[in-house]
């Protein structure tokens, strides 16, 4: 990229931040004119009108913000005492801000007219309520479908406390068909069956343990009165005679 490419680049960018400011304050009838082929100390030249004096210093000081915003050198501002013609000298681009009757009278368009540059304008910068509107916006939009999703379940509430005569009529077929239907069965398990030798295995252990308790029973009640005697036999033993009294004649 060469110099004049990067000169030329710089000077449109510098003069669309010096429209852009006037257009933030409602300049009016802007007006940008070539001038390089005239002067070797600035190309170009703008020239806008404000109402009165307390416009023309806005617009002087929304172009001075504007350029120096856009990464070029704090410009140089004269004439802001009065507010009747303020110069604004951003170093390759000169702007005349004037009040209309100043500028009928010095007619700088016949001086620097010769070149006109065409630019787009209205390009107008959005200003803090514009940009916080969509915002807004977006907020009541979010608020609408809240309420929409809030009465629609309010709606659906109040369906299902008071149904229709449709819902009722068919809630109670339901019912009806439900009871009329035969009741299912439930599979009763049946238990295994044992086998054969499992039976005659239990049946010979009864038969072993009967033999035993009829065995065992007369055995161990003998045994008892043996020793239930015994102690009677010892006793009677150990007891001294008694001995018989003698009367005497």
């Amino acid at each position: 990229m060469t110099n004049t490419t990067v000169a030329k680049k710089d000077i449109q960018k510098l003069q669309r931040a010096i429209v852009d400011g006037l257009e933030d304050v409602k300049a009016q009838d802007i007006q940008v004119f070539d001038t390089e082929h005239l002067s070797a100390l600035f190309e170009r030249v703008i020239i806008a009108s404000g109402t009165s004096n307390r416009q023309t210093k806005a617009l002087a000081a929304s172009v001075r913000d504007a350029v120096r915003d856009a990464g070029f050198p704090k410009p140089r501002v004269e004439g802001e005492t009065n507010g009747e013609w303020i110069i604004v000298d951003c170093g390759q681009a000169v702007v005349h801000v004037m009040q209309p009757n100043f500028r009928q009278y010095y007619n700088l368009e016949e001086l620097w007219g010769e070149k006109p540059v065409r630019l787009k304008f209205g390009a107008v910068k959005p200003t803090e309520k514009e940009l916080v509107a969509p915002v807004k916006a977006a907020k009541k939009v979010v608020e609408l479908e809240g309420s929409l999703k809030r009465s629609n379940a309010a709606k659906k509430g109040v369906a299902e406390a008071f149904p229709s005569k449709a819902q009722v009529k068919k809630t109670l077929a339901a019912k009806s068909a439900a009871a009329k239907a035969p009741a299912k069965r439930t599979a009763v398990k049946k238990a295994p069956a044992r086998t054969t030798a499992v039976v005659a295995e239990q049946k010979a252990v009864v038969k072993v343990a009967l033999k035993k308790v009829i065995v065992n029973a007369p055995v161990k009640s003998a045994a008892k009165k043996t020793e239930a005697k015994a102690p009677a036999k010892v006793a009677a033993k150990k007891t001294p005679a008694k001995k018989t009294a003698v009367r005497k004649a």
